[in-house]
């Protein structure tokens, strides 16, 4: 199994999409995932953001008023001054065939969602961007168990934990020490199994808890999200 990357912390994201819901549900997702996001819901308004600011992202719906992704995308990549004229884009749409989505690739998109999508899609597209770090890292998990047999029996026991921990979290958290105690553990479990990803949110979310920050809140929802993806990873 290959390693599966995330993105670094906050890249920064345009979504441009003229459906309320679909724009609403990006925009949390890609939150959730860490990264910090623009939204619009036109394509004068996607290529004027995009002249005027560096974004890691451009994910951009092929049908918008204005202009679609396409030609946002062309408008963008012609402009030499536009600050995000290299940065990686991604068509999303919700009728697309094979044919549709070789054409988009051809014009200079480097990915084209398909909606509706889910949010290991949108996990998928942040680690495309330059400086992820892997969900599961296969070298390094080999490295710290010994052996194949050992990996996985250690992966499995994993899963079962953080089944457990995606439900409680889903509750208020009353103990903060206790539930630094079990991120202690946790850290050490991610090593063992090549969990970069969710390794990191750990380390995040326990400096966080010691340092009782008011941002505790939306950090254990960013952790809960990282294993939520940790966990579907496991399952492929």
């Amino acid at each position: 199994m290959p390693a599966s990357p995330v993105a670094s912390p906050s890249p920064r994201v345009l979504v441009a999409d003229d459906d309320p819901a679909s724009r609403r549900f990006l925009c949390d997702g890609l939150r959730s995932l860490g990264a910090h996001v623009t939204d619009c819901a036109d394509g004068v308004q996607a290529l004027r953001l995009g002249r005027g600011e560096a974004f890691d992202l451009l994910l951009l719906d092929c049908r918008m008023p204005g202009a679609g992704a396409r030609e946002v995308l062309a408008a963008l990549r012609a402009d030499a001054q536009a600050r995000s004229a290299g940065s990686l884009a991604v068509a999303s749409s919700a009728e697309l065939d094979g044919a549709g989505q070789r054409s988009l690739l051809a014009c200079g998109f480097g990915d084209v969602l398909r909606k509706p999508c889910g949010i290991a899609d949108l996990q998928r597209l942040l680690a495309r961007l330059p400086g992820a770090m892997p969900v599961l890292d296969d070298i390094a998990a080999l490295r710290a168990s010994g052996d194949a047999t050992t990996m996985r029996a250690l992966r499995q026991l994993l899963r079962g934990e953080l089944a457990l921990l995606h439900q409680e979290l889903g509750m208020p958290v009353r103990d903060q020490a206790a539930l630094d105690d079990r991120l202690h553990r946790l850290r050490s479990s991610c090593g063992f199994c090549g969990a970069a990803a969710l390794a990191a949110e750990v380390a995040s979310l326990q400096q966080l808890l010691r340092e009782e920050s008011h941002e505790v809140a939306p950090a254990i929802a960013r952790f809960r999200s990282a294993v939520q993806v940790t966990l579907q990873a496991l399952d492929t």
